[in-house]
């Protein structure tokens, strides 16, 4: 029973081969620390091993822990924290787009049409995985849609995945631990949408040196 700990669980989960510890840490929104010190205690016990990256040694253990994650997802709301880290349990390549695009690549400094009480996670998959991710989302017990956002009265609970499939090779970066599109694809999609996204515009003009013209003014406003 030591090891029924929901840091324990997601690190089992989460962890995909080579994967460093730091990684995993940040896939899961936890401290470097308590990652390091699980890893050392499940590869005691022999569930996972340390070969240049981590590895799951014990795959009845770790489904044992997705059953029960499954169970607890399906009988108690998500965090939107939480809403970041399950994705990483699909097993599936996917990466954070659209309106997420720009919150990962701002750290999580911009925000825009979504609260606390509404909360769709927009994320870019692949089409041959499109049913996989809808019953891996349906086993947690997760709303999902394809394309359009649900309507908030539509479900129950806060959190909501958008899933946008591609027939293209899906191409990521890494930000802080979360896979997302290429900053040029997100840069697009906010310059498409610029009166939405003008101070983060500015943020990624800043951060990343890009030439962007941005300003918090209206641009439809004349000087």
């Amino acid at each position: 029973m030591e090891y029924v700990d929901g840091i324990a669980a997601k690190i089992m989960l989460a962890i995909r081969p080579g994967d460093s510890i730091r990684r995993i840490a940040q896939k899961i929104d936890g401290s470097y620390s308590w990652v390091y010190d699980w890893v050392e205690r499940l590869e005691e016990a022999g569930f996972i091993r340390r070969d240049d990256g981590l590895y799951i040694e014990s795959y009845d253990v770790r489904d044992s822990y997705y059953d029960i994650v499954a169970a607890i997802s399906r009988s108690a709301p998500l965090s939107i924290d939480e809403g970041y880290v399950i994705p990483h349990f699909a097993g599936m390549p996917f990466a954070y787009t659209k309106i997420d695009g720009v919150y990962v690549w701002t750290h999580g400094g911009y925000q825009i049409a979504r609260g606390h009480d509404d909360y769709p996670i927009f994320i870019q998959v692949a089409d041959r995985d499109i049913e996989r991710w809808a019953a891996f989302f349906d086993e947690f017990g997760i709303p999902n849609t394809i394309e359009e956002r649900l309507d908030a009265t539509e479900y129950e609970g806060t959190v909501a995945y958008v899933l946008f499939p591609t027939s293209e090779d899906i191409t990521r970066e890494w930000v802080d631990g979360n896979p997302v599109v290429p900053l040029d694809e997100t840069i697009d999609h906010m310059l498409d949408y610029r009166v939405n996204y003008e101070p983060a515009l500015e943020m990624i003009a800043d951060e990343y040196d890009r030439d962007i013209d941005a300003s918090h003014a209206d641009p439809h406003l004349k000087a």
